[in-house]
């Protein structure tokens, strides 16, 4: 039995819950939004590249910096939840202003004003997600009330998943849009920002948090300050690597996490190349159907069942199996994306979710449980900086699985406009064990993970130990 009694009510972890449908639903419809760039717009490919991978370099330089401010912060309103707010309302203008562009205005100005718009939306979501995560970490101190907090914002967050891949199709709908896609993602993208603000901001505004006001033991955040301190905030924030159990976490998800973002983009190639003979008017929203109904399956079937286990086999037995499970997922897809038959697919689906399904509702509650460690051995609470280096990892992953994804394209050698049937089997071999060597990968990393509930019990007694001194 765990001996904290920090029991958080349903409200608190609903209203943290829709923090997370703002955090995952603008990077998903980015996601589904950029491919006008390229089918519309005419964006080169290397401007394409440019677009995706430069924000995760900024991102590099301002989440541990964001995460050292957060974690410094004295407000009567504790230490997180003005930057949530300021960070959801600077993401929610710079969205739209960003897809604000017309093919008249030309490739190279268009080029530059997303890119420039683009790092003001990316500095926001900054502001915004790395408190915001750490006010999750940070929201009770109980082992399994974790896993709660974390399955019930997943769950909540999930829906931007089966949401998203339908602005695919209503983009290139002409009854939606007939002027073209360009035209309805400057219109669609204000019906996203609207509400995906409102979201965000509600972490902020409901979410209960002690004032930090007269602390003492916090550090400088002047901007004096931090710009002569970033050489020890980036050696402090990625010393985070030096825990083990931390190191672990860390890796596991990049490996799985990346692994299934290097074929994600595979799916509709597949879908249309290899089950609709290169029609892709006869694929219909067969490609939207995948998405959806796999995020469907995470939010009705996975995360309900992986907290459940979580609390009554422990974490790291849960991660195990719900990675294992996933495995036969994609084993599946390889026998059942079958030509002229795409519902078969479906039965493949909810074995597949419990990869990344299970992953973020385990590895959040076990970040959480380092974030204890880490104060017994350093006497500080850094979730910010914990978060933001956790964060860091998934978000240079996606820039790495577009590199991978295009290299892979090229070695099977995948041409759209002659696309032959050995690139397309080609892109099915990868597609199911990339993803099965990266869950086998992190499985091995966390093999030996040993921050159990008992221990994470002897720490949190001892933290206590040292508050009553």
């Amino acid at each position: 039995m765990s001996t904290a009694i920090s029991k958080i009510p349903f409200g608190q972890k609903v209203a943290f819950g829709f923090g997370m449908l703002a955090n995952q639903m603008f990077p998903a419809a980015l996601g589904v939004f950029i491919i006008v760039l390229v089918q519309d717009l005419r964006f080169a490919p290397f401007l394409w590249g440019v677009i995706q991978f430069a924000p995760r370099i900024f991102d590099a330089i301002t989440d541990p910096i964001m995460g050292y401010i957060s974690d410094n912060t004295k407000s009567k309103y504790g230490r997180r939840r003005v930057y949530v707010l300021i960070g959801g309302v600077i993401m929610g203008l710079a969205y739209v202003a960003m897809w604000q562009i017309f093919k008249e205005s030309g490739i190279t100005f268009n080029f530059w004003y997303f890119f420039l718009w683009s790092l003001v939306f990316y500095l926001g979501l900054t502001i915004f997600s790395v408190p915001y995560v750490a006010m999750g970490y940070e929201m009770s101190d109980d082992f399994h009330e974790r896993t709660q907090i974390m399955a019930v914002a997943q769950w909540i967050g999930q829906w931007a998943w089966v949401i998203a891949p339908w602005f695919w199709v209503i983009l290139y709908d002409p009854e939606w849009f007939p002027n073209g896609a360009d035209y309805g993602v400057r219109e669609l993208s204000i019906w996203v920002a609207i509400p995906c603000t409102i979201f965000a901001v509600i972490p902020a505004i409901f979410i209960k948090s002690k004032s930090t006001k007269d602390r003492t033991d916090f550090l400088p955040i002047s901007f004096k300050y931090v710009i002569g301190s970033i050489g020890e905030i980036f050696k402090s924030a990625f010393a985070a690597f030096k825990i083990k159990q931390f190191r672990k976490i860390a890796l596991a998800t990049f490996l799985i996490f990346n692994s299934f973002n290097v074929i994600a983009s595979f799916t509709p190639l597949i879908i249309w190349h290899h089950m609709f003979n290169s029609n892709q008017a006869a694929a219909g929203i067969w490609p939207s159907m995948h998405g959806s109904i796999g995020a469907l399956c995470t939010t009705f079937l996975v995360i309900p069942i992986v907290a459940y286990m979580a609390k009554k086999i422990g974490k790291k037995r849960t991660f195990m199996i719900s990675q294992s499970i996933s495995i036969i997922g994609y084993i599946l897809f390889w026998f059942l994306f079958i030509e002229g038959k795409p519902h078969l697919f479906l039965y493949a689906l909810p074995f597949h979710s419990f990869g990344i399904g299970g992953l973020f509702t385990i590895m959040m509650s076990m970040t959480a449980d380092v974030c204890d460690l880490d104060e017994l051995n350093t006497g500080k609470r850094r979730e910010g900086v914990l978060g933001a280096v956790y964060w860091w990892m998934v978000k240079v992953g996606y820039g790495f699985a577009a590199l991978l994804g295009g290299t892979i394209l090229w070695l099977v050698g995948f041409q759209a406009e002659d696309v032959t049937t050995s690139s397309v089997t080609g892109i099915r071999m990868f597609y199911s064990l990339l993803p099965i060597v990266g869950v086998i990968v992190a499985m091995l990393v966390m093999r030996n993970y040993d921050l159990s509930e008992d221990r994470a019990n002897e720490i949190r007694t001892e933290l206590d130990k040292r508050k009553e001194h």
